[in-house]
């Protein structure tokens, strides 16, 4: 019996035929084997005992060498001829039979090492081998390996991370800085990384290198694809590109985690038993382009440090049981989430984000907003992308909101949580196309597939658990304590120079007060709110710092009047980003009850938060901060119904709190209370 097997023209794509080779000689022992490949994968082949006959092609030589290698193989009168490149030697060669290329392949089959196999062998699919034969690891390339371990004082190998940072082609590599966090993050844990890769990867697995030159092995270009497999032989894991090292482990069953973007992981994905994709589903990808219409390669640069790391981890120490979803779920890959009302309402929805990345770690999760939220969640590391929906200027009209659903509807998403229900926002996102749409059963709450009753305004729970309570209809559960403001290194900056010319320096204690709020029935007296500001700066040599937004600066500037120069008015001169630098470093917080009581909240800063109205919807239960320190005051004044800023009784409810009542509570936080 005489073969001819005729291979692809990629390393990578070799090591996927290797299990059709595996076949034949498991189906064929006594068979001599002709193997025709090209230049670049030959050393797969040359050392296996297997191969009678290693014919080097190159598919660029000229006509009258392709039509001499044809006859020279036509002597040879082969019995079976598999080739998997459908060339002319495959179709016209002499031979009792043959694959074909017109041979029909199942839709079930989606994976090329599959496909492959069912392609290949006639007594039809399953023809798998028992053992992984194909690939020879000689005594001498594990010799030169474990001298290179020995060398470096390795002495477990099962703390060795082996780590391909490169790839053949520009656009399935992830970024090098990238790499690089990542291979300090596993030095950290006390892992021992390995760098490989061939010489087109010499400059990526250098940066790397320096980053921790004194832990990392870099063995770029320094190893055949033998003694690759005989490193992988001994590492716990791979992690790498979509590239031939990860076929290469995939074939000898070692762990895997893989990062994935344009190329379909359905096709060309890892295929040992433990194996991870990193992947984000945005709304492009896979496109299996050669070139990318988006200049940042989005489907690889959204892929953050952590999204790879806990990946790693779940291989090196076990899955997350508790986290990973059930094989009967239904997994949504691309999740839009939408709350479009004030900062504060944002900011409780955060625990939100944090609990769809823990049930779904490799989705892709967008948060829609008002342009004035932007800062609250645009560097949440939870989250992949924040849409702008801009109801008041940009998107006012119904033409331009209708023209922002398709643009949404692009997007691919394949759940939509409404977390505040509106009449727009549920067309909207009906409108998108959306399959799954979760929301409250108001406001053209019909047009949602999975509802629930609205009860807020009963506030029998605190908004942030109301926020995580729609979750419970997908089994997601969370911490409402979970809140997150992102703090930027500029908003920092901007803080750091802004104390440096107004006097306050790091060791100086401060004393935030916002007199503003979205109603004047949540704005506590000001002349109190000076007083009561006075008294503390007295008792604990406080510096004394105003904030509040635009619309309330001449409250501000009020308060300011009565403090002189004790303090520094910034109200209207802060962003959200700014404010929460400036909150940070504060050591206590006295506000209304507003949006920055939840940002100050979310830092970890004492917040004295003042509270009017005396509605179940409206009160402490529902919106009071958060924070183990936090305090709130409210008093209920006898009111039989609120009549918000229209109020008969001149705002009884707020003047009922008084200088005393902030102090006393104010002195308990300070002491430890």
């Amino acid at each position: 019996m005489k073969i001819l097997f005729i291979t692809l023209s990629n390393i990578g794509d070799c090591i996927l035929t290797l299990p059709v080779l595996d076949a034949l000689c498991n189906e064929y022992p006594n068979a001599k084997i002709s193997c025709l490949v090209p230049e670049r994968p030959k050393e797969i082949f040359i050392s296996n005992q297997a191969i009678e006959n290693v014919i080097v092609f190159n598919k660029h030589a000229k006509l009258i060498d392709k039509i001499k290698l044809f006859l020279f193989l036509s002597k040879e009168k082969f019995d079976i001829i598999v080739d998997l490149r459908n060339s002319l030697f495959g179709a016209f060669l002499p031979a009792k039979k043959r694959s074909s290329p017109l041979r029909f392949i199942p839709g079930k089959f989606k994976h090329m090492k599959d496909r492959h196999l069912f392609w290949a062998c006639f007594a039809g699919y399953p023809f798998r081998s028992k053992k992984q034969q194909s690939l020879v690891i000689a005594a001498e390339d594990v010799k030169y390996i474990e001298d290179i371990l020995k060398g470096q004082n390795i002495k477990d190998s099962a703390k060795i991370v082996v780590v391909a940072p490169g790839a053949r082609s520009q656009i399935k590599r992830w970024d090098k800085e990238n790499f690089s966090h990542l291979c300090s993050l596993l030095i950290k844990e006390g892992w021992d990384v390995v760098l490989v890769g061939d010489k087109t990867d010499e400059p990526v697995c250098s940066f790397v290198h320096q980053s921790c030159p004194e832990r990392i092995i870099n063995l770029c270009a320094k190893t055949s694809i033998n003694q690759l497999a005989a490193l992988l032989r001994k590492a716990r894991l791979l992690i790498t590109n979509d590239s031939a090292a990860m076929h290469l482990a995939s074939y000898l069953d070692i762990p895997v985690v893989s990062i994935f973007g344009p190329t379909d992981e359905n096709k060309y994905g890892p295929w040992s038993q433990k194996r991870i994709i990193v992947k984000k589903d945005i709304f492009c990808r896979p496109c299996e382009k050669a070139s990318c219409r988006f200049a940042s390669l989005e489907c690889l640069s959204c892929l953050k440090v952590d999204d790879v790391f806990k990946q790693v981890n779940y291989l090196l120490k076990g899955k997350d049981k508790e986290n990973t979803p059930d094989a009967k779920e239904k997994i949504y890959r691309r999740i839009l989430i939408v709350r479009t009302d004030r900062i504060g309402d944002v900011l409780l929805s955060t625990p939100v984000i944090k609990a769809l990345r823990q049930k779904y770690p490799q989705a892709y999760i967008s948060m829609m907003v008002a342009p004035y939220a932007r800062d609250i969640v645009e560097a949440n590391p939870y989250l992949d992308e924040t849409i702008i929906y801009d109801k008041e200027i940009k998107h006012r009209s119904w033409i331009r909101s209708l023209r922002f659903a398709g643009r949404l509807k692009k997007k691919r998403f394949d759940l939509a949580i409404i977390l505040h229900p509106t009449n727009r926002m549920h067309l909207i996102i009906f409108l998108a196309g959306i399959p799954c749409r979760l929301g409250y059963n108001r406001k053209f709450g019909f047009l949602n597939n999975l509802k629930k009753p609205h009860k807020k305004q009963e506030g029998l729970r605190h908004e942030a658990e109301y926020n995580l309570d729609l979750l419970s209809d997908l089994g997601i559960s969370g911490n409402a304590r979970d809140l997150f403001m992102p703090i930027k290194p500029e908003s920092e900056q901007w803080v750091s120079d802004l104390f440096a010319g107004n006097g306050i320096e790091e060791a100086d204690k401060l004393l935030a007060i916002n007199p503003g709020a979205s109603c004047p029935s949540k704005i506590w007296p000001i002349n109190r709110f000076a007083q009561v500001a006075e008294i503390l700066a007295k008792r604990h040599n406080f510096k004394i710092l105003i904030v509040a937004g635009a619309r309330d600066i001449p409250l501000a500037n009020m308060v300011a009047q009565k403090l002189g120069d004790k303090a520094l008015n910034l109200s209207g001169k802060t962003s959200l980003s700014h404010l929460a630098s400036i909150l940070k470093r504060c050591s206590l917080f006295i506000s209304n009850d507003s949006g920055p009581v939840h940002i100050a909240s979310s830092l970890g800063i004492p917040v004295i938060s003042i509270f009017g109205r005396n509605q179940p919807g409206l009160s402490p239960r529902r919106w009071g901060p958060l924070g183990k320190r936090d305090k709130y005051l409210h008093k209920d004044v006898g009111c039989i119904q609120c009549l918000a800023h229209n109020c008969e009784k001149e705002f009884a409810c707020l003047k009922a709190i008084s200088i005393e009542d902030v102090l006393s509570v104010a002195e308990s936080i300070l002491k430890g209370g």
